[in-house]
Order: C-alpha cells, then sequence, then structure tokens
C-alpha cells in the first residue's frame, strides 16, 4: 500500500526563510552502550527551525535514549550536544506520569513555574492549548483521567512552557483516533520544531518534514531523509538496493582475491604486498556489509483451526449499559469466518466492552449473542497481563522446555527465538520486559491457541514497524475470523474487510472500510455529505432489519427528510460559531466562561451528529420502501 502524498509547500518556503539559521540543536558523534552491546554510535543528528522529525527504528534500537541525550536527561558515552543559546526544551515521556494528588490544574501550574512564566501571564497560557485539547474542569484529579487524557495533558504540560524544540516519545500510544488527529493538526500548525519518536505510519505521514531510522543495518547507523514517510521509504529502497548492489560486487571481488591468495602469492614484492592488504580490507569490509544487513525479526503465524461453520456469532438486538450509561444499543451484526472487524470510536465508546461480550466475559443489558458451538476464541488483552515473576522461559513454554506449535516440537529456545528474544535472557522475570517485548510474548502464547475468532484489543502498542509489517501479514493470512481495535489506522486500513464505527453516544456504525468510515467522520464535523464522491454511507449496525424498516416514509417523515439538509446546515453555522467563541481570548481568560463554552459547543456537536444520524435513518427507509 503507497501513502497518500503529503502537501508541504508550507514546510518549503518556512525553510528557504529559515536555512541561513543555524541549527536549534546540533548532536556530533554521538555513542551510547547498556550492556556489551551498544545501542548506537558515532550519530549525529541536527534539530532546525520549523522541523518536525519522525525518529524510528526497531525495539532497542536507542531511539527514547537520543531524546533523553538531546534533552540532557541522560549522557551519551561519547560525543557532544551544542544547544542555541536561550533555547526552551519540553519533553513528553512514553508513560504520563503524574503525582497521585495532582489535578490538571496543579499539573499545569507546575509546568508554567518550571518554564518561569509570569504570574500576569499564565492564565492566558493555561486556557488556549487546555480548551483546544477538550479539558473543562480543571480540578479534575489526574488520577481519574483515562490513559488517553492523561496523554493529552502531557502534551499540554509541554505545550504551555511555549518550547522552541518539543520532544515526544510515542505521543499516540493511548489516544483514540479524534486524540491523535488533534495532535496532527496541532504539531502541523505548530510555531515550534519537534522530533517525535513514533510507529503509527500515517502519523509520520501526515505530520513528519524528515523521518530519521536508526538502524544499524545503515552503514553510518542511520539514515535520514528529508520529506514525509512516503518519501523515506522510496529513499530507503534506493539506499537498501545501492548496499545490495554493492554487497554483490564485494562478493564477486573477494571471491577472486580468495582465489588468488589460495594459489599461495608471494609477498616478498611491494605489488604482491598491496594487493594481499587490499584482499583483507575487502573480506573485512563484506563481512561487517554482511553483519549489518543480516535482519532479524519476528516470526508470527496465528493458526486457525479446520472449522466450516460459516456463521460463527451473531449479535442480536444488543445493547450494552454500564452505571447508566448506554454504551451501545440495538446492534444487529454476525461474525463469520474470514471476517476482518476493525473496532473504532473515542476512548470509552465500548471497543473492549464488545470484544468481551464476543468472548463471553459479559452479557448484554438487552438482546441476545449466539455462538456457534465449541467455538474456539483466542483473546489479546491491552492491559498484556503477565505474571511479573514468572520467567521468560515459562511465559513461553508454561509446561516444558518445548512447545507444540502445529503439530510439531519446538524447543523452547527456538521458540523465543522467532520472537526475537535471546536464549540467554529466558531467565530474566517477565516483569522486567519492555511494552514491545510483553506484547511479543502474548502473540507467542496467542499463537500456541488454534482459533475459530481472534479477538485483538491494542496488539500494536509498543511495537516496532518491521514487527507491525509482520502482524499485518499473519492477520492478513489468518484464514479464521478477527475483531480488532487498535488505533493503528494503517492497520486498520490494511487489515480490515468491515468497520464497526461506535461513537460513544449509544450509537453504532457499520462501514465497507476505515477509510468510508474516516470519509463519514469528517462528513460529521462539516454536517454535509460529499455526493459527489458517490460514497455511500453503509446502514447502521443497530438498526433492526425488520419489515418496519421498510415500509414508505410517512407524510410527516418526506416533509423531515425535505428539510433536514437546511437544519444540518444550520446546525453545522451553530458549531462553527461556538468554535470561534471557543476561541475569543475574552473567553479563554475566563475559565467559568471557557467551561461554559465548551458545553456549548459539545450541544451544538451533539445537534450535528444527530440530525446527520436521522438523516441516514430517512434515506435508509427511503431506499427500502
Amino acid at each position: 500500500m503507497r501513502f497518500a502524498p503529503a502537501a508541504s509547500s508550507r514546510y518549503t518556503a518556512r525553510r528557504r526563510k529559515q536555512n541561513h539559521l543555524p541549527p536549534i540543536i546540533a548532536a556530533q558523534g554521538l555513542s551510547k552502550r547498556y550492556g556489551a552491546e551498544p545501542l548506537f554510535q558515532n550519530i549525529s543528528f541536527t534539530v532546525s527551525e520549523g522541523e518536525r522529525i519522525g525518529l524510528i527504528g526497531p525495539n532497542g534500537s536507542g531511539k527514547s535514549t537520543l531524546l533523553e541525550i538531546l534533552y540532557g536527561r541522560v549522557r551519551p558515552d561519547t560525543g557532544d550536544v551544542a544547544i542555541r543559546k536561550r533555547t526552551r526544551l519540553a519533553s513528553v515521556a512514553q508513560n504520563s506520569e503524574f503525582p497521585a494528588d495532582a489535578t490538571i490544574r496543579s499539573v499545569i501550574a507546575g509546568a508554567l513555574e518550571r518554564a518561569e512564566v509570569p504570574e500576569k501571564d499564565r492564565a492566558a497560557r493555561i486556557a488556549e492549548p487546555l480548551g483546544r485539547a477538550g479539558f473543562t474542569d480543571l480540578d479534575t484529579p489526574t488520577a481519574a483521567l483515562s490513559g488517553g487524557w492523561r496523554k493529552r495533558l502531557a502534551i499540554v504540560e509541554g505545550l504551555v512552557q511555549a518550547p522552541d524544540v518539543l520532544l515526544l516519545d510515542e505521543p499516540t500510544n493511548h489516544l483514540d483516533l479524534a486524540g491523535i488527529q488533534w495532535l496532527e493538526t496541532l504539531l502541523q500548525n505548530a510555531p515550534f520544531a519537534c522530533v517525535v519518536v513514533s510507529h503509527d505510519r500515517y502519523f509520520l505521514e501526515n505530520v513528519a518534514t524528515a523521518v530519521v531510522e536508526l538502524a544499524r543495518s545503515y552503514e553510518n547507523g542511520f539514515l535520514r531523509v528529508n520529506g514525509n514517510y512516503s518519501t523515506f521509504l522510496e529513499a530507503k529502497e534506493e539506499n537498501l538496493h545501492a548496499q545490495r548492489k554493492r554487497q554483490e560486487a564485494l562478493e564477486n571481488l573477494v571471491h577472486t582475491e580468495i582465489e588468488w591468495l589460495r594459489r599461495g602469492p608471494k609477498a616478498r614484492t611491494t605489488k604482491s604486498k598491496a594487493r594481499i592488504d587490499t584482499a583483507q580490507e575487502l573480506i573485512g569490509e563484506l563481512a561487517d556489509l554482511n553483519a549489518r544487513t543480516r535482519i532479524s525479526s519476528a516470526n508470527i503465524d496465528f493458526s486457525a483451526t479446520d472449522r466450516k461453520t460459516k456463521r460463527l456469532i451473531s449479535l442480536d438486538d444488543v445493547t450494552f449499559g454500564i452505571g447508566g450509561r448506554i454504551l451501545f444499543a440495538g446492534i444487529h451484526f454476525a461474525v463469520t469466518s474470514g471476517m476482518r472487524v476493525g473496532l473504532v470510536g473515542p476512548n470509552g465508546s465500548g471497543k473492549t466492552t464488545l470484544l468481551r461480550l464476543l468472548r463471553g466475559d459479559l452479557q448484554p443489558t438487552r438482546g441476545e449473542i449466539r455462538r456457534a458451538d465449541a467455538l474456539r476464541i483466542v483473546y489479546f488483552d491491552q492491559n498484556r497481563e503477565l505474571d511479573p515473576d514468572i520467567s521468560l522461559r515459562r511465559a513461553l513454554a508454561p509446561d516444558s522446555d518445548s512447545v507444540i506449535y502445529q503439530d510439531r516440537v519446538i524447543h523452547v529456545a527456538a521458540w523465543a527465538a522467532k520472537f526475537l528474544f535471546d536464549p540467554e535472557h529466558l531467565s530474566q522475570p517477565v516483569g522486567k520486559l519492555s511494552g514491545g517485548e510483553r506484547a511479543r510474548v502474548l502473540i507467542a502464547q496467542l499463537m500456541l491457541q488454534p482459533a475459530d475468532v481472534l479477538l485483538l484489543d491494542e496488539p500494536t502498542n509498543d511495537l516496532d514497524i518491521p514487527t507491525l509489517e509482520i502482524l499485518e501479514e499473519s492477520l492478513l493470512e489468518y484464514r479464521g475470523a478477527l475483531a480488532l481495535v487498535t488505533h493503528d489506522r494503517f492497520m486498520l486500513d490494511r487489515v480490515s474487510t468491515i468497520v464497526l464505527g461506535l461513537d460513544g453516544l449509544g450509537g453504532a456504525e457499520r462501514f465497507a472500510d476505515y477509510s468510508q468510515w474516516e470519509i463519514w467522520q469528517r462528513a460529521q464535523q462539516r454536517g454535509t455529505t460529499n455526493l459527489s464522491s458517490g460514497t455511500k454511507r453503509s446502514p447502521a449496525a443497530g438498526e433492526a432489519q425488520s419489515a418496519n424498516a421498510k415500509k414508505r416514509l410517512s407524510y410527516h417523515e418526506v416533509r423531515e427528510l425535505e428539510t433536514i439538509e437546511e437544519r444540518i446546515a444550520a446546525a453545522d453555522r451553530n458549531l462553527e460559531a461556538r468554535r470561534v467563541a471557543l476561541e475569543d481570548p475574552a473567553v479563554t481568560g475566563d475559565p467559568a466562561r471557557l467551561k461554559a463554552a465548551c458545553i456549548e459547543m459539545d450541544e451544538a456537536q451533539n445537534t450535528l451528529d444527530h440530525l446527520y444520524q436521522r438523516w441516514g435513518e430517512l434515506e435508509k427507509k427511503r431506499g427500502g420502501a
């Protein structure tokens, strides 16, 4: 799949004006090692005005460590980091952690104090980023925030410091799709430079103006390409192609020189001695190139059963509510063999709950879920619950020193190697593994269980891009049914054959693919549909397929349908007016007015969403006439 090219004219014009300025950060000859193996060696790295640098690389290549060195929290073993005078840096860590008694207000106040912002400027500095991020009650304890809202707060904490360079480590982790799009817009229009560690390929495509990959396969230990992720992929392919050509040429030269050496040349002459030295250099260069280009990747291959049943799980008018709130209502849906369902929606809309209903952990508030007899369901838990005290050996092979995979007995050391674990680390406690390593352990466990249905809840968090690509290939080849919750838009677009969208307001909507859901989302925000595109909205998953839905429209419904586009346009104008009011400095500087303005904007958005949903219901009923 190719990425669509991103517009970069504003960035290019800005760079033309600013390219005479020295870099904000200039790092030269950086090296860092933990233990025997170096993370990276002799890395040079610059950050200039307006740059948005995407930093990628395999897990363990040192991306987070490089950010920490740039920020000054970690010292390199060798090399120097020069930062332009009076430059302000801000950092957003991978894990968003706050003091136990912190509130939104105290977190931001602490950030402003660290940034030495004058008291008179603090109210204005706080209001706008918090309002745009969606925070309304500043006295909310941080402990009450979900992972996504904690991440938003951590980003705002960095923004209010008015940095010249913002360093972000996996900022899209825990954000829902709306949160990721919010962050994309924020960075695209930011006055500061940023360096972002991310494995989200669509995010890199939409945000990055340069991409740097740390990997031992490159001659200098890294590859830097100006442009978005598509441009980087093209340059990477050219680089690897040139390396392969050089490798082939070296192999031929070394073969010739080895044959000559085997004939026993005498090194008494200057010419013979020089050729022997050259042959040794070529052999050394080839050995180094072979070592660098030897790629290790996880071996992921899920096992499906040989079940012939077509319909595996049926949901009939399923509703689920908790604490007086309806998460979703009236879902009619069937999971069939070979179907790959992508579940999307904002945080808290019930995606994980729906997976647990499919699995049988929960029962619906109303409606019925039917499963095929002896159905084998395998579940990937987003919380990655593993006993932290057991060894990696026992996590991978619970019963013995071998596993049975696809009717073959495999020793635990070989099984561990499939998932990029060094056999020497088998006695290491699971609690010391990174997030990506824990994900690989869980995937290894799932692969040992043949399944009719795979339920995967956020399997992509902390996985590097090479592992994501292998996981995608495995899911595409998997013959059973799949329900996938992920915020990785590229994986959703590539893997899912149908998308079920939960709106967080009790509604559920079915779409042909992720791209169609994205179009619908944008249309909802605009309050109009792109009729010229020819894209039709799929029927709502929650709408009953009964005879009543196929009757002709009543007189009142005809009148309602004739005027609904005008009412949608008016609701859209009202929403835009609420957005403008929210950006008024007089409002953003007054917490009480800001809270009221945010509530009004939410009500305007809900009105628009309801009208759009009603329009879909009327069009569907008319189409069934």
